[in-house]
C-alpha cells in the first residue's frame, strides 16, 4: 500500500491550486477534445493535466441531466472521433477489422464503445472499463395528471432508487427525458430528447410552526408530490371541469398528462399534433448547473455525480487512448443503465449486453482472420486474457462524521482514484488486481488511494462482481471519491474528473504491457 503523509497532501493541494492555474486550464480545455486535436490521443497519460477537464466535465453534467441525454452526448463524441455505430439487428461479420473503432447502444440508455488494436489477433484480450450512468431520480407516472388541490397543479411521479428523499425538498427541479413520436404521414416511430431548461417543479416542505416533523418518515406518495403550476379558476365559481376536448383526443397518451406540460414538451421537440406523442419517459432533475466552488475552486458541486463522474472520465479516456501499430488488444468502455436498482433489465449489467458485445466482436474479427475457429474455446481464451475495471464513485473521507471514516481506507478529494475492497465480495478487487492497478498508476503518473468500509457499516455494490463472474476475467473495483452520495446535490474535487481520466487512460494504454509482465 502506498502511504502519503499529510505534508505530501498539503504540498499537492498547494501545487494544484485551480485558481492559480485558471489561464492554463482555459488553454488546456480547448485542447482536451480528441476531435479538435487528433494528435492528443498520442499523448502519454503522464502528460495530461487534470485541471484541463474540470470545465468540460461541468458542462457535460449541466447539459445532459438524464441517462438518455448522456448516451446522446457520448454518441456524438464517438461519431466525431471516427467510431462507427453497430446495430444489434444486423450481422457484424465483415464489418469489424483491426484498427477499427465501434460503438453499440441498447435501449438508448446503455452504451458500449471499443477500439480494436491494429495488431489484434483472435484470442487476444480486452482492457475493459464498466460503469453506470443512471442516477437517483423521480419519474413521471404513466398517468401523471393529478386532481386540482387548493389551486395547485401537481404532478404524479414515482421514485427511482430512493429519490424523493429529504435532499429533494425545496429544490429547483426541471423535467427531461425521451419522447416517443409517430410521424402521421409515414407511420414511422422516432425518439426525441426533451429538456426544459428552467425550474418547472418543486416539492415544498411544511413550516415547523405546524408541529409536523419534516425529517422523519414522510409519506412519499402523498407528502412529496411536486407542484408545477397554479390553477385558481374555481376561486370565483368558475367550473373546474373543462368543456374543451383533451389534448390529442380522447384516449390519447397526451390526454393522461397535464395539458400545459404536454404543450411545453411538444413545443420543445417541435411537435404540433399532440396525438402523435405515443408515450414518454420523463423525470425530474436538479436544474442548478454543475459548478466549481471553494476558496481555490477546488470542489465541484453538482447533481447526478453518482455516477456520471467515473463514466464520463472513463469514456473520455477511451477517446484519448493511444492507437499504436503494435497494440493487439481491444480497448472498451461500457456504461449501463439501472445499476441503482439492481442492474436486472436488459440494459443493465446483469443482462448480456457486455459479454454478447465482446463475443460478437471476436466472432467478426475471427471470421476476418480466417485462421481461428470461433467458439467457446476462443471466448474463454479472450476473457482469460482480459481485465475489467469496475468503475463507480466511492465515499470520500467525511469531515463532520469522522466516526464513519476508516483509517488509511478513506480517500481524499483531488488526490486520485481509490481501489475499493470489500471482504464480503461486494467488490471484485483482490491482491493481484491491486498490484496490477498500482503498476498502472505508476506508468500513468497517478496516485492510487484505498477505500474500505468499517465493519459496522453497510457496503454498497457495483457492476464488477456480476460482470467478472459472467465473463470469468480478472477484475478490480476503482472509484473516484465524492461526498453526499445519493443526495440530489453532491461534491467531488475539481481535479477528480481529470485524475480519473488520467488513470483510466493509463489503464487502457498500458494493460497489454503490464499483462505481459505477469506471464511466465
Amino acid at each position: 500500500m502506498t502511504r502519503h503523509t499529510p505534508a505530501f497532501i498539503r504540498a499537492r493541494d498547494s501545487n494544484l491550486s485551480i485558481r492559480s492555474m485558471a489561464m492554463e486550464q482555459a488553454m488546456m480545455a480547448s485542447r482536451a477534445s480528441p476531435v479538435a486535436n487528433d494528435g492528443l490521443n498520442k499523448v502519454d497519460a503522464k502528460e495530461l493535466k487534470p485541471e484541463a477537464f474540470t470545465k468540460p466535465y461541468c458542462e457535460f453534467m449541466t447539459e445532459n441531466p438524464t441517462v438518455f441525454h448522456a448516451v446522446g452526448y457520448f454518441k456524438e463524441k464517438l461519431a466525431k472521433a471516427g467510431y462507427k455505430e453497430l446495430s444489434h439487428r444486423d450481422s457484424w461479420i465483415g464489418k469489424l477489422e483491426p484498427g477499427g473503432k465501434y460503438y453499440v447502444t441498447r435501449n438508448g440508455s446503455s452504451i458500449i464503445a471499443f477500439a480494436v488494436g491494429k495488431a489484434y489477433k483472435p484470442g487476444n484480450g480486452a482492457a475493459m472499463i464498466a460503469g453506470h450512468i443512471d442516477a437517483l431520480t423521480a419519474r413521471l407516472k404513466p398517468t401523471s395528471t393529478k386532481p386540482g388541490n387548493n389551486g395547485y397543479v401537481q404532478l404524479g411521479v414515482a421514485q427511482y432508487a430512493g429519490a424523493l428523499n429529504e435532499t429533494w425538498w425545496d429544490r429547483d427541479l426541471s423535467i427531461g427525458g425521451r419522447v416517443i413520436v409517430r410521424d402521421p404521414d409515414t407511420g414511422k416511430t422516432t425518439v426525441k430528447l426533451a429538456k426544459l431548461d428552467w425550474p418547472i417543479a418543486r416539492i415544498p416542505t411544511l413550516a415547523p410552526h405546524f408541529g409536523i416533523g419534516m425529517m422523519g418518515h414522510n409519506n412519499r406518495e402523498t407528502e412529496t408530490v411536486p407542484i408545477i403550476g397554479l390553477d385558481n379558476s374555481d376561486v370565483h365559481g368558475a367550473s373546474t371541469t373543462s368543456s374543451e376536448p383533451p389534448l390529442g383526443g380522447v384516449g390519447s397518451f397526451a390526454a393522461t398528462q397535464p395539458p400545459k406540460l404536454v404543450k411545453l414538451i411538444a413545443s420543445q421537440i417541435g411537435v404540433q399534433d399532440y396525438s402523435t406523442i405515443l408515450n414518454w419517459e420523463l423525470e425530474l432533475y436538479d436544474s442548478q448547473p454543475a459548478q466549481v466552488g471553494g476558496m481555490d475552486k477546488e470542489f465541484i458541486f453538482a447533481g447526478r455525480i453518482d455516477d456520471k463522474l467515473c463514466s464520463w472520465a472513463a469514456f473520455m479516456a477511451l477517446l484519448h487512448a493511444k492507437q499504436e501499430e503494435e497494440e493487439g488488444i481491444i480497448k472498451l468502455v461500457a456504461l449501463f443503465d439501472d445499476e441503482e436498482i439492481g442492474s436486472l433489465l436488459r440494459q443493465g449489467a446483469r443482462g448480456n449486453f457486455l459479454p454478447l458485445t465482446v463475443e460478437r466482436a471476436v466472432e467478426s474479427l475471427a471470421a476476418r482472420d480466417g485462421k481461428t475457429p470461433f467458439g467457446p474455446g476462443l471466448m474463454g481464451q479472450t476473457f482469460a486474457n482480459s481485465f475489467l475495471v469496475s468503475s463507480d464513485v466511492t465515499h470520500a473521507a467525511h469531515p463532520n462524521f469522522t466516526q464513519t471514516n476508516l483509517a488509511e481506507h478513506s480517500p481524499r478529494l483531488n488526490v486520485g482514484v481509490a481501489l475499493c475492497v470489500d471482504a464480503s465480495a461486494h467488490m471484485t478487487t483482490d491482491s493481484v488486481s491491486m498490484a496490477i492497478l498500482d503498476r498502472i498508476a505508476t506508468l500513468a503518473g497517478t496516485v492510487n488511494q484505498r477505500h474500505m468500509i468499517r465493519n459496522d457499516s453497510r457496503s454498497g455494490g457495483t457492476v464488477g462482481p456480476m460482470l467478472s463472474s459472467a465473463m470469468g476475467c480478472k477484475a478490480a473495483d476503482v472509484g473516484i471519491p465524492q461526498l453526499s452520495m445519493h443526495s440530489i446535490r453532491a461534491t467531488t474535487g475539481s481535479l477528480d474528473p481529470g485524475l480519473g481520466l488520467k488513470f483510466y487512460k493509463g489503464f487502457l494504454d498500458n494493460w497489454e504491457k503490464v499483462d505481459k509482465e505477469w506471464r511466465p
